[in-house]
């Protein structure tokens, strides 16, 4: 089972990561102001997640998909990556690159799997 793991920044907020099994961090949110806000946002990805379309902005042509939503794109560098959007239309959590298409859709059903009911905790 996989967990969110929230930290405070330099800047003094907290955000966090959603890590995998291994321990593989799979998502990553913005900074919140504090650990309250933040654990909304845990609870947006755990909540939109198993539900969200997968919008391919990769393929010519792609079909736009409703909120909440992956939306998987290639970056400048040519990497893979996505982001989740809740219903609202707010990015809730973004991806690091993925060298191919294959590795970035596994990073999203990892997404969907372990944030339903991953334990939350504070980085120490």
């Amino acid at each position: 089972m996989g967990k969110f793991v929230m930290k405070q920044t330099k800047s003094g907020g907290v955000k966090f990561d959603l890590k995998a099994t291994n321990g593989q961090v799979i998502a990553s949110s913005q900074t919140y102001k504090s650990a309250r806000t933040a654990k909304i946002g845990i609870a947006s990805v755990a909540a939109n997640a198993p539900k969200a379309a997968l919008e391919d902005q990769t393929a010519e042509g792609y079909e736009k998909q409703k909120h909440p939503k992956f939306e998987v794109y290639q970056d400048k560098a040519g990497e893979y990556r996505f982001r989740l959007k809740a219903s609202n239309g707010q990015i809730i959590a973004v991806s690091e690159g993925y060298v191919t298409m294959a590795n970035c859709l596994n990073g999203v059903e990892s997404v969907r799997k372990n944030a339903v009911d991953a334990p939350v905790e504070m980085e120490q």
